[in-house]
């Protein structure tokens, strides 16, 4: 299968084509970027160099040739790809914004009008794999939401509160310099943002809400001087108190058979490269602490896009995504 990533430079778009390298149906044959249009692909991502001789280029959107598409681009710029992919056959998963929420949710989230606006499935497997399954179009959920959602699910319908702090690396970012992410002011340091209003929180709602919660949802991020990954703390205020064993025996059949959640000791270097999302859980009894770590780059956008790109193609849902984490 002929794959397309349409912003291929940035680091979601450098991931995709690494994991992409090791999946037995499919092969990068597009790389598009405007800026770098006619440079190898290896000038911006040289840790590819000897596995690809891929030349960036940058088709209209209706000139594109594949068979199958991400979008690693920023919100409102995927909306003007979706429909000339689908028109043309092209299944697409959109790494971006642009189709995670209802259009009006989304228009006052973001602030701008839709203008190509598609039901999309939200694309979180272990939650929402039915509806991903045969679809032409899928949404891949933001960073944040995956691991925060993943951490509270199987308590969701038993939440009154939750109460979501998420740990990120730089990379979330992506890989445009500014003085937020400028190394002096990140190093040696943690500094929270957008303490109630990150936009990332709509989503986490919508999901606990999907999951059958009525639960009060708030979320507040903090930036952390590493390169990559998500630690993910929910405190879940219960209606009804739990022990550990019964909190334990809950989160083990709501995720049994689910190759990339690992009920084990959350560590961001446990998981680094790879597509896993390990939770660990205890409770006080009218409080549990949920704690999930992810790879925002991976599980959290290029691994997650390869694992909905497998179930809607009906390929095994790991292929492309064995790799081992590397740790230390």
């Amino acid at each position: 299968m002929d794959v397309a990533i349409v912003g291929a430079s940035g680091y979601a778009g450098g991931e995709l084509i690494r994991l992409l390298m090791t999946h037995p149906e499919a092969e990068v044959t597009v790389a598009t970027s405007r800026a770098l249009e006619g440079r190898p692909v290896t000038d911006q991502h040289p840790h590819l160099r000897g596995y690809t001789d891929c030349v960036f280029t940058n088709p209209a959107a209706g000139d594109i040739e594949a068979d199958f598409a991400f979008l690693a681009v920023p919100h409102t710029a995927a909306m003007n790809y979706v429909s000339p992919l689908l028109e043309r056959g092209i299944r697409v998963v959109d790494l971006s914004a642009d189709y995670r929420l209802p259009r009006d949710v989304y228009e006052r989230i973001y602030g701008v009008s839709h203008t190509d606006w598609f039901e999309a499935p939200y694309g979180l497997p272990e939650i929402s794999r039915e509806g991903v399954k045969n679809a032409r179009f899928v949404s891949n959920p933001g960073c944040f939401p995956t691991g925060a959602t993943l951490a509270a699910a199987p308590l969701a319908p038993h939440a009154a509160h939750v109460i979501y702090d998420s740990k990120t690396g730089v990379s979330g970012a992506g890989d445009n310099p500014s003085a937020t992410t400028h190394y002096p002011n990140v190093a040696d340091g943690i500094n929270p943002y957008k303490w109630t209003s990150h936009r990332h929180l709509a989503e986490m709602k919508q999901e606990l809400a999907r999951l059958g919660s009525t639960a009060a949802c708030y979320f507040t991020p903090h930036l952390v001087p590493v390169n990559r990954g998500i630690l993910t703390t929910a405190h879940i205020l219960l209606d009804e108190p739990m022990g550990q064993e019964e909190v334990e025996a809950l989160y083990r059949e709501f995720y049994r058979g689910e190759y990339f959640v690992r009920l084990q000791r959350p560590m961001l270097s446990a998981v680094r490269g790879s597509n896993f999302c390990d939770i660990a859980v205890e409770s006080e009894g009218s409080r549990v602490v949920a704690v999930s770590a992810i790879d925002n780059l991976v599980k959290g956008a290029a691994g997650q896009a390869i694992q909905n790109m497998n179930i809607m193609c009906g390929y095994a849902e790991n292929a492309g995504l064995t790799v081992p984490p590397c740790l230390p």
